[in-house]
This record gives structure tokens, sequence and C-alpha cells, in this order.
């Protein structure tokens, strides 16, 4: 039995109101989304809080689960549009209220560097550094990326997800790798 096979199963389960078995969902699935999410919207906390709402909308919308593609493709496209909702609303904020200050209290706030010393401190800074990259392309380039190279999916489960075709979803993620690596060597030369 495969993992897809596993997944349908367990929400057909849960759909049958047993709730370990979208506990487990969520278990399996959990880290991968996390990770897609944080290189969306280039900050830890802000991801864990997507991810949140996208395992609670997958709860809500479980029963339109149909197992015709794998479960982690039809949780990420619940969390890609988390992802845009909640950048709407910030867009929204930044309009209303203005820019947040450098001194505000989440941009003061140190990252999570782990346990390990030199090792870690240098893998924390990159990851750090290639989300925000990440976070800074545009949405058309971004997501095609994050769907391909980051969360795994194929090409053609990325266009079914994004709505566009396989040729589009090719472009858009060598656009967005070209743009990344004009990002990182910019910030390289400071």
């Amino acid at each position: 039995m495969t993992e897809a096979d596993d997944d349908l199963a367990l929400a057909r389960r849960a759909l049958g109101g047993e709730d370990r078995a979208f506990t487990a969902l969520m278990r399996r699935h959990k880290d991968g989304l996390f990770r897609f999410v944080r290189r969306y919207v280039g900050d830890a906390d802000a991801a864990y809080e997507v991810t949140q709402e996208a395992f609670v909308a997958a709860w809500r919308a479980l029963d339109r689960f149909d197992g015709r593609r794998p479960f982690a493709t039809w949780l990420r496209a619940i969390a890609l549009n988390k992802c845009r909702d909640r950048g709407r609303r910030l867009a929204v904020r930044r309009i209303v209220f203005g820019e947040r200050p450098a001194d505000a209290p989440e941009a003061l706030r140190a990252p999570d560097r782990g346990p390990t010393p030199e090792a870690a401190l240098a893998d924390a800074e990159l990851r750090a550094t290639l989300d925000k990259a990440i976070a800074r392309l545009p949405a058309k380039l971004k997501e095609p990326l994050l769907l391909t190279y980051f969360a795994d999916m194929t090409q053609q489960e990325a266009a079914d997800v994004l709505g566009v075709s396989v040729k589009a979803v090719e472009t858009r993620a060598y656009r967005a790798r070209q743009r990344l690596a004009g990002m990182l060597a910019h910030l390289a030369d400071r």
C-alpha cells in the first residue's frame, strides 16, 4: 500500500468520524507543509499560523478530497490559498497603517538558531536569507518554484494546483531561479 493509498484511507476514516485518522494525516504532512509555507511567507511564526489555518481548512473541506491527486498536493493547494489570503491581508494593512518601523518588536526578534554551534548558525542564516529572498519573489514566480522544488510536486501537479500549463510552470520556475540567483548574488556582494 502506497502513502497515497494510506492517505486516502485515513481521509475516509476521518470523514467517518475518526478524529485520530485526521491527526495521523496532520502528523504525516505537517513538517513538509510548514517548510512550504515558511518559504512562501518568509517568517517562521507566520508560517506556523498559516499552517494551522491550512489544516483547519483541510478538515472543513475533507469531504471534497476525492483522492484523484495525492493528499499532499491537495493540502498544499489549500496552504497556497491561505498564503495568498495572508498576503492580501498584509497588503491591506500596509495601505491602511503603513509600513512597520524597523524597531518593531517582530523586527527585533532573534531567529531560532537551534542548539548546535557555528554550523547550525550558518545554516539558519542561509535558510533565513533564502526564505526572505523567496518571499520577495512575485507570486507568479514564487508559487511554481515552491511547489516544484520545495514541495516535491511534479510540474504537472503544480500546473493543476495553479491552473496553468506545464510549460508555464517550467518557465516561471526557471525565471524564479534566475531572479533568486540575482538576489542572492547581490546580497553576497554586500
